[in-house]
């Protein structure tokens, strides 16, 4: 003959479980994205078909692709806080407009103090915010 008690416990323990289980998906949305390929939320600069992207390493190493420039930089992150160090771009032949727009994004990146994610939104906060998608598929 089962037990009350016994019952209990089992049904406490497997509640237990489907809560830890249901919790780690929603953990793992609220970390920063070491591992992934992010795009700027944005629409393509007339006459591009490229829209900037991250390439953010396990350990905050980022290869950035912009409008028009590309290099290297890196990422610390400690909690809510963020610090982007641009690396040495390199110019690319483009438009003045496309030029402007990448120094005006490293800029950003540079001057975001704060991330927040939103399921596959990131966002770096700072005097502009910047919303990046991660490449999911």
């Amino acid at each position: 003959m089962i037990s009350v008690a016994r019952t209990a416990k089992g049904a406490a323990a497997l509640a237990l479980i489907v809560t830890a289980l249901c919790a780690a998906p929603a953990r793992a949305e609220e970390e920063f994205p070491f591992g992934f390929e992010m795009t700027l939320d944005a629409p393509r600069m007339p006459g591009s078909k490229r829209v900037p992207s991250l390439d953010i390493g396990d350990n905050g190493e980022v290869v950035l692709e912009l409008w028009c420039k590309g290099g290297k930089g890196q990422f610390s992150v400690a909690g809510n806080t963020v610090i982007f160090v641009a690396g040495e771009m390199e110019d690319r032949p483009c438009s003045p407009a496309k030029a402007q727009a990448d120094d005006e994004l490293i800029a950003a990146l540079t001057a975001a103090t704060n991330w927040t994610r939103r399921g596959d939104l990131i966002s770096f906060v700072g005097a502009k915010t910047l919303r990046f998608r991660l490449n999911t598929n």
